[in-house]
């Protein structure tokens, strides 16, 4: 009889250490680099972590400027409804002003149906349609008619979910994007995050699908480079002002302007880095 029982205790061990392998592989298959970590089984995770770290309604509310330099480096969270999470860091912004800029959809502080979220409160979605194709988005400021374009992310989570998005929103079938492609330009960033015009008017603040956390190791004013916008034609002097804004040395920017960074650096405006 103890022989049995010292059988048994070894048989028991071994199937306890069986089990620790087992349940080793699955958490390292979980964090395995570059997997996709989007929480799939438990919607009170996701709530939780949404929840304690999303921008709230006072991060929005800033002048448009402001709020263009204060995106640099925050996370675009969107919600796919399949329960993936799509993340991207804002490494490209620009600033459009209101009535007073000639280049702004709201110039000359006339209202419109298609540009109302422009006059709703800060941190409100403004989506509008290029070509007929293509969408771009924006949050409104402070400032009447004022609002930020959200011009490149740097993606961080779900890049296999933002390829399939870009592949299907295409016509023409092309090679594997890589990563910096997925993202840098404003078509291009709504594309890979799935946003259309059902998205317009909507808030950062409150919304289930989209919104805004913190992110880690902000840039500081010595990162960032100020240019002229992109794509405004002759808009006169808002044609030659510096209300673009990108992190200097990031390669998911979509156009970088040497010569800017390089009159900024003489002056001592940018890091050495």
């Amino acid at each position: 009889m103890p022989r049995k029982r010292k059988l048994l205790a070894q048989l028991s061990a071994l199937q306890s250490n069986s089990s620790f392998s087992q349940i080793s592989a699955l958490e390292n298959l979980n964090t395995t680099t570059g997997a996709d970590c989007s929480p799939k089984s438990s919607k009170y995770f996701v709530t939780e972590k949404k929840d304690s770290s999303q921008l709230k309604a006072d991060f929005f509310n800033q002048p448009c400027v402001s709020l263009a330099k204060s995106f640099l480096g925050q996370i675009l969270v969107r919600k796919l409804p399949d329960g993936r999470e799509l993340w991207g860091r804002i490494v490209e912004t620009e600033a459009y002003l209101g009535g007073e800029d000639e280049a702004s959809h709201s110039k000359g502080g006339k209202q419109t149906q298609r540009n109302a979220a422009m006059f709703m409160k800060p941190g409100t979605l403004y989506v509008y349609q290029i070509y007929g194709i293509y969408f771009c988005v924006n949050v409104s400021s402070q400032g009447e008619g004022a609002a930020v374009l959200l011009r490149s992310l740097e993606p961080l989570q779900g890049l296999d979910a933002m390829r399939e998005l870009r592949r299907t929103s295409r016509k023409a079938p092309s090679k594997l994007l890589k990563d910096w492609q997925l993202c840098n330009g404003p078509s291009r960033l709504c594309q890979a995050f799935g946003i259309d015009k059902a998205f317009d008017q909507r808030d950062l603040t409150q919304d289930t699908d989209i919104w805004m956390v913190p992110g880690q190791d902000l840039p500081g004013e010595q990162d960032v480079v100020a240019t002229t916008r992109i794509g405004i034609g002759n808009r006169g002097e808002w044609a030659q002002k510096p209300l673009r804004f990108y992190l200097r040395g990031n390669k998911f920017v979509s156009v970088v302007d040497k010569k800017a960074e390089r009159e900024m650096a003489a002056k001592g405006l940018l890091s050495c880095s």
